[in-house]
């Protein structure tokens, strides 16, 4: 087999999302949160489809009456009911790779609720579900030469669709939150070539200060184009951010003297304000946008900070619409946009 992870502004033939119903994510706020994802939904409608799966029948009946009271584009969205425990699709639904023939597969990771928490297993059938509703091929990624499924989550990697990816040693090299016990730095870099078509992994060190995944790379750097790297970086040194992106900047830097990579232009994100709420530090962070077919949205935090990172990514991505979305309630959740979403890419 051989394939190939395009990068995320690469077209999409759809967004994936799962529509919230799981109040414990989101305690005192969860009200709140439906209308965030009207929002999200609004946008994205407007430049691809957008299918949404709906815990049941009456989260789908809610969803409809939310939409539509937003006045979402119809023609763009399809709900379809498909149980799940939580509504965190880059984590528990498959990557979607290309063939050497240019058709879509989908890698249906084995997902175990971030090796922490127990409500996993209606999530662990959202790849089987979404393949049926494609009719895409579907691989269940193994270790070599076993029948060992591998643990992986979407937002754990970024790539730049030709050959390049980034990813925390926190994530996948620590002891805490273990996904593939025993894996080490060599075998993670052969699978991401085996299934991922990656020839070179830049190891970057920890995720940002709240995240509960323990070190995804979506809230710290991301490719905005096959050289350009956007890193978040906090400049004040009493933030308990500061020396992990310090040393996160200091490593693709690094990086970008090594020839095997190749030039990369490194753009510093801020991240805002620390976000609280009941005295918890939150992963908000302006890295974890998702870009779209034409638009790219970016979670806001009414942070004056906001202003800066929307510019900083526009210039970046001059022929996308650049569109902030509220996420103070949202990331309450411990994640924002990149979490939710999952990309389905479009064939050749």
């Amino acid at each position: 087999m051989t394939f190939r992870m395009p990068a995320e502004w690469e077209p999409h033939r759809a967004t994936w999302i799962a529509w919230p119903h799981h109040e414990p994510d989101w305690p005192g706020k969860f009200d709140a949160v439906p209308w965030v994802y009207a929002e999200i939904v609004r946008v994205l409608a407007d430049h691809e489809t957008v299918n949404i799966l709906c815990h049941d029948r009456d989260v789908a009946q809610r969803a409809r009456v939310i939409l539509d009271a937003h006045g979402v584009r119809q023609d763009r969205v399809t709900l379809h009911e498909v149980r799940t425990d939580r509504a965190w699709l880059r984590d528990s639904a498959p990557t979607g790779v290309m063939d050497a023939d240019g058709h879509i597969a989908l890698l249906d990771w084995a997902f175990n609720g971030w090796a922490k928490y127990d409500n996993w297993q209606q999530d662990a059938g959202v790849g089987p579900a979404i393949a049926a509703l494609t009719h895409l091929r579907r691989e269940e990624p193994c270790l070599t030469d076993s029948h060992t499924r591998i643990v992986l989550e979407g937002g754990g990697i970024d790539v730049n669709g030709q050959g390049r990816l980034l990813v925390t040693e926190e994530w996948l090299l620590s002891n805490t939150q273990v996904r593939n016990p025993g894996l080490d730095r060599a075998d993670y870099e052969r699978m991401f070539l085996e299934w991922l078509g990656v020839s070179r992994t830049i190891w970057l060190g920890e995720g940002c200060l709240g995240d509960d995944t323990h070190g995804h790379i979506d809230d710290v750097a991301r490719f905005v184009s096959p050289d350009t790297v956007v890193v978040a970086v906090e400049e004040d040194p009493q933030d308990g951010n500061h020396e992990r992106s310090m040393d996160n900047l200091r490593r693709l830097e690094a990086a970008a003297r090594e020839g095997d990579v190749g030039p990369i232009r490194i753009v510093r994100l801020p991240f805002p304000r620390p976000v609280m709420m009941q005295g918890e530090r939150l992963p908000a962070s302006y890295a974890n946008f998702y870009i779209a077919n034409g638009v790219v949205l970016v979670p806001t935090f009414n942070d004056p900070s906001d202003r800066l990172a929307l510019n900083t990514l526009a210039t970046l991505m001059p022929t996308r619409e650049v569109v902030g979305i509220h996420a103070v309630d949202l990331v309450w959740g411990l994640g924002t946009l990149h979490c939710l979403t999952q990309q389905e890419p479009a064939p050749l």
